[in-house]
């Protein structure tokens, strides 16, 4: 990583630290939300495009997240940040073992068959063997996790403390996916992505990197919907319907897919724009998030990472002319 990027790494850092103390307690908690959206979206670009595996189910993995924290905490007792570890492992297991039978679909085919598991998913929630542990459809309520005593008393709120919780496992989170798709297995998820035959021939394992690319993808999405039960401070089926699913598909193709920067964007959009849908009209807010929609994806048709790459060359190409025109 060259010194410029390192530099302006740390400049974004220091900004999101200082974040909570600017803004209101309802902004932080939206902060916090873009950050969970963002990790969410991070698994699902490894999926989809890293890998190539298009998903419209990953609410599912929200979902078995979510409740495992909820369930870990409401019946077990156990403190917040322990159940987020258990979240991750279980979806990945359950991610994992999806991704096995899902090796013999492709395109539309694993499209439909994660889409599947996105529409059947609340009502297995809601099915009445199940209800003890996951209330059925009243669903679960938390508590809101509170402030070390010692940040408490230098007045640190709840909201401020879930966001630099929640900072502090996006930050781990995307420092993993970073090194992870850097390496090896990152060349092997692209090289099965772009021609699955010549990765096949090339020696690549196609068969368990696909499955571990859905296990990982699970994995992180599971992760963000523990922190996402955290901050709500409650889980019920209907919250994690098929259009959650769709919702982080929008938010990757918006973001750019096959980029680490691009779930932060995507986590931006699908956050603030249908709030600003619905000041714009409270009649139709969907119509207007269509526009938004179809907007971006025609001026920006390689998403806004893609647009921030743009941006920069561009900026960078006077220096570089002004550079050869001095050497000689």
């Amino acid at each position: 990583m060259s010194r410029r990027a390192l530099i302006g790494l740390a400049l974004l850092l220091a900004l999101a630290c200082l974040l909570p103390f600017v803004l209101t307690n309802y902004r932080t908690f939206q902060a916090s939300l873009v950050l969970i959206y963002a990790i969410a979206l991070l698994g699902l670009n490894i999926l989809t495009g890293y890998n190539g595996q298009i998903s419209l189910g990953h609410g599912a993995f929200y979902a078995v997240g979510a409740y495992c924290t909820a369930i870990l905490m409401d019946q077990a007792g156990m403190p917040y940040w322990a159940t987020v570890p258990i979240a991750g492992a279980v979806s990945l297991v359950v991610g994992f073992l999806f991704g096995l039978p899902a090796l013999r679909l492709e395109g539309l085919y694993l499209a439909l068959a994660t889409f599947a598991l996105g529409v059947s998913m609340p009502q297995l929630l809601k099915y009445h063997l199940l209800e003890k542990w996951t209330g059925g459809v009243q669903g679960i309520v938390i508590a809101k996790p509170e402030p070390p005593a010692f940040l408490a008393s230098l007045g640190m709120n709840p909201d401020q403390w879930l966001y630099f919780f929640v900072l502090a496992v996006a930050i781990a989170m995307f420092w993993l996916g970073w090194n992870l798709l850097r390496g090896r297995v990152g060349r092997s998820l692209v090289a099965i992505r772009d021609h699955h035959t010549a990765a096949d021939v090339m020696g690549v394992n196609t068969a368990l990197y696909k499955s571990l690319a859905f296990g990982v993808s699970a994995m992180y999405t599971g992760i963000a919907g523990a922190l996402g039960a955290i901050a709500v401070q409650f889980v019920a089926p209907d919250s994690f319907n098929v259009f959650l699913s769709i919702t982080f598909l929008v938010g990757i193709v918006v973001g750019g897919l096959a980029s680490l920067p691009g779930a932060l964007y995507g986590a931006l959009f699908i956050q603030f724009v249908p709030n600003i849908a619905d000041e714009i009209s409270k009649a139709a807010p969907w119509a207007i998030f269509g526009v938004f929609l179809i907007g971006f994806v025609y001026v920006m048709p390689w998403g806004l990472a893609g647009a921030v790459k743009i941006v920069l060359a561009r900026l960078r190409a006077p220096k570089v002319r002004q550079l050869k025109e001095i050497q000689p």
